[in-house]
C-alpha cells in the first residue's frame, strides 16, 4: 500500500510538471472564444508590484488563463459542481429546460464607496433620467427589462436568491418624471414563449417584438402584428455570454430569428468614431461566437437608421445592447432611429436632441445594466 502511495504522488507530481511545462512551451492566448473574454498576459514584476501583492495575483490569473487544455478545466469543474448538488456555477444557475439563468445582485438605492471608486445608487441613476426629462423639450420615456431570471423565475432552482427585479422597476417608475414603458407586464404575459435566449441574457427577436409594441402602444401609436412578417431563422448554434460564464456545456444551442427585412433601410454607424456604412444585420458574426453582434454588428458610440417613412417622427434610444433586435422592428414606424451609447459616446444628449430634431426619446436599459452602467452620467449633459 505504501507503494502505490508513492506511485500516486509521483504520478500527480509528474502530471503536474507535466502540465506546467507544456503550458509554458505553448503560445499565449489572449482571447478565448468559449468564454468570450480576453484571457490575463504575463505578470509585470517591479519592486511595488511585488510588494503591494498585485504580482502574485496577476500570476495567477495568468497561470489559470494559460494552463493547457482550460476549456476542459473549465467545464470539469461546472461538472463537479453539477454533480456534487449544486445549483449554480459562477453566478449562473442551472435552471429548468436547458436554461441558464444570471443571478441578479440587488443594488443599492443610495451611493457606495468601494475599493474600486465610487458605486452610484440607483437615486442617482434615476436622477440622471430626470435630469434629462427637464433638459429636452420633447417626451422622454423610461424603459427598464427585467432579467430572465425574473420573467421565468419558474425555471430558477428551488430557493435560489436574486434580486426583486419588479418591486424595484415599479418604485423607480413610480419616482421618476419620465414617461414609463411597463416592459415586464408585457414580457410575462409571454412568459411561456420563447422571449429570452436560454444561454445568453438579451431577449430574442421574440421579445423585442412585444417591447416594440410596449413602446408604440403608450407613444400612441400603431402597434406591430407578428402575422404581417415572416420568420427566418439566421442561426441554429448560438451559445451567448450566459453559456460562457456559466463554463456549462451540457446544454443545447439557441436559434436566431429575425422577421424584419432591411430593404429601403439606410444605417450609418460609429465603430470608430467615424460614420460608415452599416447595416440591420450584419452576416459576417453568424460564423463566430459573439452571434448576438449580428444585430448591428454589436456595440458601437452611435447608430443612425433612416426609413422610408419620411414623414414619420424621430426617435433618440438611450440604449444598451438589448436596443440592437429591438431596432429593425421600430424601423416600422419612424422616420430615423438613433442608437446613443453612454458607454462609449461622451457627447451632450441635450445638444443631440436638438441639433438632430428628435421628436422622441427612450431610456432603454435592462434591469442589470440599469444599475450597474457607471455612464448613465452622460444623460444629464
Amino acid at each position: 500500500m505504501k507503494k502505490f502511495n508513492i506511485f500516486l504522488s509521483a504520478l500527480f507530481c509528474v502530471f503536474i510538471g507535466g502540465m506546467l511545462v507544456v503550458s509554458a512551451i505553448l503560445p499565449d492566448k489572449s482571447f478565448s472564444p468559449l468564454e468570450n473574454r480576453y484571457l490575463a498576459k504575463p505578470p509585470k514584476f517591479s519592486l511595488q508590484t511585488l510588494s503591494d501583492g498585485t504580482f502574485m495575483k496577476d500570476a495567477e490569473d495568468y497561470a489559470s488563463d494559460q494552463i493547457v487544455g482550460r476549456d476542459f478545466w473549465v467545464a470539469l469543474k461546472a461538472w463537479s459542481e453539477r454533480l456534487s448538488g449544486k445549483q449554480e456555477n459562477n453566478g449562473v444557475y442551472f435552471g429548468k429546460e436547458d436554461t441558464l439563468l444570471n443571478r441578479v445582485d440587488t443594488p443599492s438605492w443610495t451611493d457606495k464607496q468601494t475599493e474600486a471608486g465610487l458605486v452610484q445608487g440607483l437615486n442617482t441613476r434615476l436622477n440622471f433620467v430626470d435630469t434629462l426629462v427637464g433638459n429636452v423639450s420633447v417626451p422622454v420615456y423610461l424603459g427598464l427589462i427585467p432579467s430572465s431570471s425574473t420573467v421565468w423565475s419558474d425555471r430558477l432552482p428551488a430557493g435560489a436568491p436574486t434580486a426583486d427585479e419588479l418591486g424595484i422597476i415599479d418604485e423607480l417608475y413610480f419616482q421618476t418624471g419620465a414617461n414609463t414603458l411597463d416592459m415586464a407586464g408585457a414580457l410575462l404575459e409571454h412568459k411561456d414563449e420563447d422571449i429570452y435566449y436560454r444561454t445568453d441574457h438579451h431577449w430574442t427577436s421574440l421579445g423585442a417584438y412585444y417591447g416594440a409594441n410596449v413602446l408604440l402602444e403608450v407613444m400612441g401609436m400603431e402597434p406591430l402584428d407578428l402575422g404581417d412578417y415572416q420568420k427566418t431563422t439566421v442561426s441554429t448554434d448560438f451559445y451567448g455570454t450566459t453559456f460562457s460564464t456559466s463554463g456549462v456545456r451540457w446544454v443545447r444551442p439557441d436559434a436566431i430569428d429575425t422577421y424584419i427585412p432591411e430593404d429601403g433601410v439606410k444605417v450609418t454607424s460609429w465603430f470608430t468614431g467615424k460614420p460608415e456604412e452599416g447595416s440591420l444585420y450584419v452576416e459576417r458574426y453568424l460564423a463566430e461566437k459573439d452571434k448576438y453582434s449580428y444585430f448591428l454588428g454589436g456595440n458601437q458610440s452611435l447608430c443612425v437608421i433612416e426609413t422610408e417613412h419620411t414623414d414619420a417622427p424621430k426617435l433618440l434610444l438611450i440604449r444598451d445592447s438589448y436596443s440592437d433586435s429591438l431596432a429593425p422592428f421600430l424601423t416600422e414606424r419612424f422616420s430615423e432611429i438613433h442608437l446613443f451609447d453612454p458607454r462609449y459616446n461622451l457627447n451632450s444628449v441635450k445638444d443631440y436632441v436638438e441639433e438632430n430634431s428628435i421628436d422622441q426619446v427612450v431610456v432603454l436599459y435592462s434591469f442589470q445594466n440599469f444599475a450597474t452602467d457607471q455612464y448613465l452620467f452622460v444623460m444629464s449633459r
